[in-house]
């Protein structure tokens, strides 16, 4: 401010990490934008690229449905929801965050619908891979000549000392609640965050002790350690067992949808609610984190979720182009 009482223009490294006005209200609150207060602001480019990624997230879905309609032509009854289940999982979290890009407030929601939809994945995911091998009976004769080995990631992949385990009911009914507990107590916590946010009770931009919403989370986050542990000692347990059927490729896709959904998101998350990322109207600091709309270096919020919405619609393409290569007859 100089004498005349006009504001100066930033300088330096503020002018790079500031595009915008420095008393605009919009940076001053924690609110997400409404829909229509996003459009007004768009420009040729933001129409062009909202549209590229609607039509990508459309023809996801579309690629999605006809991929289904061979599934049940062609895929033997014991397998088709598992695999239908399995390859919506990038269509669904690619569609919930084009409806998230779109109806900023609504990004919550959209979000708890993918991580609700991945933990089912998770559970399907491993029913899948003992489906492969002939199911829980066939599973259970490989006793004779293999073990289990439990020394996997993610919880412990440094602990080579573990020894393995014999392949018993016990053990494959461990392995299948490890993962569903992931599936069941997801969508529980889900809908009680949302009873909760109902309630002003439940607030994911703010983290304290005294947030109901960090201990939620931090209990999910165990939830999937826990539940992702038994589909890498299935994994590697069968990895060789089914390589004709590329399950490599299929775990590799797997692991990286984990990685763009919930890891990402929770260390963006984290970034945005300490204001690590800038505010850019008309998207407030904390939001740009929760939503994944960031991007230190542009004046455009959205160019992060551009590239989270085309990296999930390639890989439904990829994991589309591997099944091709099964055999389910």
């Amino acid at each position: 401010m100089d004498g005349k009482g006009t504001e100066k223009a930033p300088t330096g490294a503020n002018m790079s990490n500031r595009s915008f006005p420095i008393s605009d209200p919009i940076c001053q609150t924690e609110d997400a934008p409404f829909a229509m207060d996003v459009i007004r602001r768009f420009g040729v480019f933001d129409y062009i690229l909202y549209g590229i990624l609607t039509f990508m997230a459309t023809v996801s879905l579309l690629v999605f449905l006809e991929e289904c309609i061979y599934i049940y032509r062609k895929v033997p009854a014991n397998k088709k929801s598992l695999i239908i289940w399995v390859n919506g999982a990038a269509p669904a979290i690619g569609t919930m965050s084009c409806l998230g890009m779109w109806i900023p407030r609504a990004t919550m929601f959209t979000d708890m619908f993918s991580g609700c939809y991945f933990a089912i994945v998770v559970f399907k995911f491993l029913i899948l891979m003992v489906e492969e091998v002939g199911g829980d009976e066939a599973f259970l004769k490989r006793a004779g000549k293999y073990k289990l080995k439990i020394s996997t990631g993610p919880c412990c992949c440094c602990c080579c000392c573990l020894p393995e385990v014999a392949i018993t009911r016990r053990s494959l009914f461990l392995l299948k609640l490890g993962s569903i507990q992931f599936a069941v107590l997801k969508t529980a916590f889900t809908i009680f965050s949302i009873v909760l946010y109902t309630n002003d009770n439940y607030h994911v931009r703010e983290i304290s002790a005294t947030e109901v919403a960090i201990w939620i989370n931090c209990f999910v986050g165990v939830l999937t350690i826990t539940a992702l542990w038994p589909v890498g000692i299935t994994f590697m347990h069968l990895k060789n067992t089914l390589r004709t059927i590329k399950i490599v490729p299929k775990y590799a896709m797997y692991q990286l949808l984990l990685i763009l959904s919930q890891l990402q998101t929770a260390i963006i998350n984290i970034l945005g609610t300490n204001g690590t990322i800038a505010c850019s109207p008309p998207f407030p600091s904390p939001f740009r984190g929760y939503s994944e709309f960031t991007s230190s270096q542009t004046n455009h919020p959205h160019i992060y979720s551009s590239i989270y919405i085309w990296t999930l619609t390639l890989v439904l393409f990829l994991y589309v182009f591997t099944e091709t290569h099964f055999d389910h007859s």
